[in-house]
């Protein structure tokens, strides 16, 4: 091989201009400016351009008028980010929550018990002896679900007072009506008619503590989910426009799209993840495989899945799709 040749394969050159953007971040000169930041991600590549695309989903979302799904899983609501979501459905941005049980649980808990600060590397056996739950580097003491326990056995009571087979839906809502805390997703939920569907209630300890209630209380109490799946279905079929925000996998995420599959499809997708597509997950895969199976419907633009964690990326979303 002679030296021009090596050079080519080295320094291969393009005789083709691309007339796509350049990449740019965003000028710390002068007087700082949060919206233009959040708007130079779009040149600034990788995750915070998929940012900056959720941003402008998100914002055609509202100005489609769409009935916005909003589906996440229970570790949002033990983080900080229990407060965005609640600021949402105050806010009146979002139509639908689906979420997981610990969800309800964790938000009741936290109108009368917070979450504390812990760290990732505590002594697991030392926690344990003390009480200590770990969620990541949140701490949560043991007491927190004395108290719930006997929260819900009051509940449950009354909830099931005159019916005794009823929906998840129905527990949430009437769950709600009974807190006072204006960051309680179940609260703002109840007082803004926003439908709470959890498939599967039984998953946290709502699920513990029916077994235990219906054991020692009352046997003919249950759950029904499949009342919830056919208004789930119905109303999005109803729906000039959905558009659906998934934060975090499981069975929220594949919850809404599932029910959006009837409709021929959500109209707009955002998902925010750190679920890995190459295990073949629900939880890791992109949108575009969704629009396979017809539950995303296909236009080019409308779908983006930014690959982060969520604390990190979905208070920046709602300040500038929502807030701003």
């Amino acid at each position: 091989m002679d030296e021009d040749s090596s050079h080519t394969n080295v320094v291969p050159g393009s005789d083709e201009e691309l007339d796509t953007a350049n990449v740019r971040g965003y000028d710390f000169r002068g007087e700082f400016d949060f919206g233009e930041m959040l708007d130079a991600y779009a040149t600034t590549g990788f995750q915070a351009t998929q940012l900056a695309e959720a941003i402008d989903i998100a914002e055609r979302i509202q100005e489609a008028d769409a009935t916005v799904y909003l589906t996440f899983t229970s570790n949002i609501i033990s983080s900080g980010l229990r407060e965005t979501v609640a600021y949402l459905v105050r806010e009146g941005y979002v139509d639908v929550l689906i979420t997981t049980s610990g969800s309800l649980t964790e938000d009741v808990i936290k109108t009368a018990k917070p979450f504390k600060m812990g760290k990732w590397d505590a002594d697991e056996a030392s926690l344990r002896e003390r009480g200590i739950n770990r969620l990541g580097n949140l701490f949560v003491p043991s007491d927190r679900y004395v108290w719930l326990e006997e929260y819900l056995y009051d509940f449950f009571d009354d909830f099931f007072a005159e019916e005794k087979i009823r929906t998840p839906t129905a527990f949430a809502r009437e769950l709600g009506e009974t807190l006072d805390d204006e960051d309680s997703v179940l609260k703002q939920a109840a007082d803004n008619d926003v439908p709470v569907y959890c498939p599967a209630l039984t998953d946290a300890e709502v699920g513990n503590f029916l077994y235990y209630y219906r054991q020692g209380y009352d046997s003919d109490v249950g759950i029904e989910i499949l009342d919830d799946y056919d208004s789930l279905i119905e109303d999005g079929l109803l729906a000039d426009t959905t558009g659906l925000i998934a934060v975090g996998g499981g069975v929220p995420k594949h919850h809404a799209i599932m029910t959006n599959l009837f409709r021929g499809g959500a109209d707009y997708v955002v998902y925010i993840s750190t679920g890995m597509e190459g295990d073949g997950s629900l939880s890791g895969a992109p949108p575009n495989e969704a629009v396979s199976w017809g539950k995303i419907k296909e236009k080019q633009t409308n779908y983006t899945q930014v690959e982060a964690e969520a604390t990190l990326v979905f208070p920046l979303l709602v300040a500038e799709a929502f807030k701003r």
